[in-house]
């Protein structure tokens, strides 16, 4: 299913502590929220498809997000500017 060599997500204590922060925060973003469940998920040793099957996401919504984290770090959880949008 494509999930067979997935590079590992590592968290640094600072990056668990901001994402367990956003994924329980009430007033966090519900979009931000959830992706911190996702590399949440994926540091537990998660593979995408047991993700997305825990979350109730699709598993290249959890492929997507594991990516970002892993290129752009916590970074690469925030929304990106969309076309067309001022």
């Amino acid at each position: 299913m494509g999930d067979t060599r997935l590079p590992p997500v590592v968290l640094s204590d600072t990056e668990r502590s901001t994402l367990e922060d956003w994924a329980r925060r009430r007033s966090t973003a519900q979009g931000l929220a959830q992706r911190a469940q996702i590399v949440l998920a994926c540091a537990r040793g998660w593979n995408n498809t047991m993700v997305a099957a825990r979350l109730g996401i699709e598993r290249k919504t959890a492929a997507r997000w594991r990516t970002r984290f892993l290129r752009d770090r916590l970074d690469g959880l925030a929304d990106e500017p969309r076309p067309g949008v001022p």
